[in-house]
């Protein structure tokens, strides 16, 4: 379930942002009893590192906006937290 999220969440990214660095991680088992974890240790808080050409210029917070909003039908359906690392290539 989890790699499977992780993935779909990859593909999305790569098709709107088209990094040339991407890599999604799921880190929920991190954080059993958390706000937001689900109990079972997978899908709902995650890290992406990022590095796309479109980001130059932006200040950080807009750079994790693109991110965040790219993903919000992901957050919609349960994704809780996103730690994001996005830079510039």
């Amino acid at each position: 379930m989890s790699a499977d999220l992780a993935q779909r969440m990859q593909a999305h990214l790569q098709a709107t942002l088209a990094p040339e660095r991407l890599e999604v991680i799921d880190e929920s088992y991190q954080h059993h009893g958390h706000a937001g974890a689900n109990g079972t240790g997978f899908g709902t808080h995650f890290r992406v590192r990022i590095a796309a050409s479109q980001f130059a210029g932006l200040s950080r917070v807009a750079r994790h906006r693109l991110v965040y909003d790219s993903l919000q039908d992901f957050i919609a359906q349960g994704v809780h937290a996103l730690a994001i690392e996005a830079n510039v290539p």
